[in-house]
């Protein structure tokens, strides 16, 4: 039986697509459904700020420190705002909401093992194409699950 589903989700129409069938499988098989937004500190790694005495509780340590919480708080946001949205539209179903570090294929496998899930839920929004062969999140997911996978098609029609 399944007990715990994870999809990721960021702000585009496609991942709110995929959400939406998480959501309907959940409740389908009365299941909790947990919502991540993946954040990354790529970007804030390489952060400088002007340099103010450089020791331990210096300016660079406390900056990176904040860049990397604002990031953080974003991605919650997005993961409670599509959180609500499907509460709204599945009341009866119990669902959580999560900002995960990582990339999103990472903090996906990385959540789903963490919390024991029995089902990921994603979409194929970059699975045609030129990305086919670079990768994509549903790739690399499939590839790397240790759970069941579900792929939304999530293109438009």
């Amino acid at each position: 039986m399944t007990r715990k589903i994870v999809t990721g989700v960021d702000s585009s129409q496609t991942a709110l697509r995929a959400a939406a069938k998480a959501a309907e499988v959940a409740e389908g098989f009365g299941a909790e459904l947990h919502v991540i937004s993946a954040y990354s500190t790529r970007g804030a790694d390489s952060y400088q700020p002007p340099v103010q005495n450089r020791g331990e509780g210096s300016l660079t340590e406390n900056a990176y420190r904040q860049l990397t919480e604002r990031l953080a708080g974003a991605a919650q946001q997005v993961a409670e705002s599509v959180a609500e949205a499907l509460r709204e539209s599945h009341p009866s179903l119990t669902i959580q909401a999560y900002a995960a570090q990582g990339t999103p294929a990472d903090a996906l496998l990385r959540t789903a093992e963490e919390l024991e899930a029995d089902t990921i839920v994603v979409g194929n929004k970059h699975v045609q194409g030129v990305a086919r062969i670079l990768g994509s999140v549903a790739r690399k997911v499939a590839s790397e699950a240790t759970c069941d996978l579900y792929i939304v098609n999530t293109t438009q029609r």
